[in-house]
């Protein structure tokens, strides 16, 4: 499998995605609807990066050079005429350079992070998958139609990840690492913390 992919979109957010989550974004600008025309010709996606400084909507960004590759998996016309879409995650990449076209839009070079290790969530940290599903019956949650899995460390971290109320520079750690008991460890710590406060 090439690793590279190259000339793809990057959409700099402020929050972050990873494999297997989805999340409703709302395009308005030009530069990100001709990228969604471009995705759809193409059937391809787009990297979405979190913001390191700057604003979602116009101006100069930077953003973090490890994000997620997304698929679009919805789109329809919402109440205030806008248009909304819904992605999700497929795999990690690393952002290797990256420029901005005339119209704004982010365009890099990136090559996909290996998949990290399948595993189960081990006995110390059962409390996690709770804490999954009781987030995951929150009606925003449901309605995204994510299949969530409660037994493998990858699916809880990952989600954990997205859903809890963290600090996105966590999120962006917490994305960043490759391996999942590592991720579960932290969130653990994170979890600890939040109860505390």
């Amino acid at each position: 499998m090439n690793n590279m992919i190259r000339d793809i979109p990057l959409f700099p957010l402020g929050s972050v995605i990873l494999p297997g989550g989805r999340i409703p974004m709302q395009l308005f600008e030009p530069r990100y609807l001709d990228m969604l025309t471009r995705c759809m010709k193409q059937q391809s996606g787009f990297v979405v990066v979190l913001l390191s400084r700057g604003n979602e909507t116009g101006g100069p960004a930077q953003f973090h050079d490890v994000g997620t590759c997304v698929d679009i998996v919805d789109f329809q016309q919402l109440d205030n005429g806008l248009l909304g879409i819904t992605v999700e995650g497929d795999c990690k990449v690393r952002v290797l350079r990256n420029w901005q076209q005339a119209d704004g839009l982010h365009v890099g070079d990136v090559e996909r992070l290996p998949p990290e290790p399948g595993a189960p969530v081990p006995g110390h940290l059962r409390e996690l998958p709770s804490v999954l599903k009781a987030l995951s019956r929150h009606p925003v949650i449901k309605d995204l139609g994510m299949t969530l899995d409660f037994e493998d460390a990858r699916a809880v971290g990952w989600r954990l990840t997205e859903l809890l109320p963290l600090e996105v520079h966590q999120k962006q750690h917490l994305l960043e690492l490759q391996d999942p008991l590592e991720r579960l460890e932290n969130l653990q710590a994170l979890l600890e913390t939040l109860d505390g406060s």
